[in-house]
């Protein structure tokens, strides 16, 4: 059977990572190395001024006391004895779409993955409510994570995958949207008088592409928007080329 390994950003015992775990037994071995504790909006970030402590829990099962990149990089560098096939990270609770993507550490421990030349998924629900049924989510999973195990993916593509809460059955390959929400700072005090914020989002929701992650959730479906790892704009390189004469010392 293929090994399969199994993260997220919300904590080892999170119960979107265990359906998930479960769900994915049916098609290889499962390995979960995962943050100890919450890690939401970690991106891809490293812990690097202080030790990162790792704990077996379980059998093929570890708690990083760090962020979800760190465990990425010691589940491929150190405990795991071999190579998975593929990495699943999820399952969150609340969407990862547009602009969310740069902020995300289920996203961010995929980028990991991808930057390691191994095949990656991050799974999402997008529902803000109390109540998650995974159960459709995992469903999903186990049709689409054969494909990718036979199939693969393309070198530095990883896979973000929006599921509604409300899904109807349809699925869509869409592009990431453009940032349609407003950032919101509440500003409190404690009861000393000092300043506090609490930073929310507001969703903008007139004008979205009728191609992008937003709109195939505002429709039900399923979004499956590969990303890539290559940030370079290539039409820049040859664009801002007649700097160079500007730039350089004679």
């Amino acid at each position: 059977m293929p090994n399969i390994l199994v993260t997220n950003d919300d904590g080892i015992f999170a119960p979107g990572l265990r359906a998930l775990a479960l769900g994915l037994a049916n098609i290889g071995t499962v390995s979960i190395v995962a943050p100890s504790d919450e890690r939401s909006a970690a991106a891809q970030s490293l812990t690097l001024r202080k030790p990162i402590f790792c704990e077996q829990i379980a059998e093929r099962e570890w708690a990083v006391d760090g962020t979800p990149a760190d465990a990425m990089i010691l589940a491929f560098h150190s405990l795991l004895p071999e190579r998975p096939g593929l990495v699943v990270s999820g399952i969150n609770p609340g969407g990862n779409l547009g602009e969310n993507v740069y902020y995300s550490g289920t996203v961010g421990a995929a980028m990991e993955a991808a930057i390691n030349h191994v095949p990656a998924i991050a799974v999402s629900i997008v529902h803000r409510g109390k109540d998650f049924d995974y159960q459709p989510a995992v469903r999903f999973l186990g049709r689409l994570a054969p494909l990718i195990l036979k199939e693969g993916l393309p070198p530095g593509v990883l896979l973000n995958v929006n599921i509604p809460h409300s899904w109807k059955g349809g699925v869509r390959f869409t592009r990431q949207s453009p940032k349609i929400t407003r950032n919101v700072l509440e500003r409190r005090e404690d009861p000393r008088g000092r300043t506090y914020y609490w930073l929310h989002e507001q969703k903008l929701l007139e004008g979205i592409d009728p191609d992008t992650d937003y709109a195939a959730i505002a429709e039900s479906a399923i979004s499956i928007t590969p990303l890539v790892l290559d940030h370079t704009h290539t039409p820049s390189l040859n664009h801002l080329s007649h700097w160079k004469p500007l730039l350089e010392e004679k």
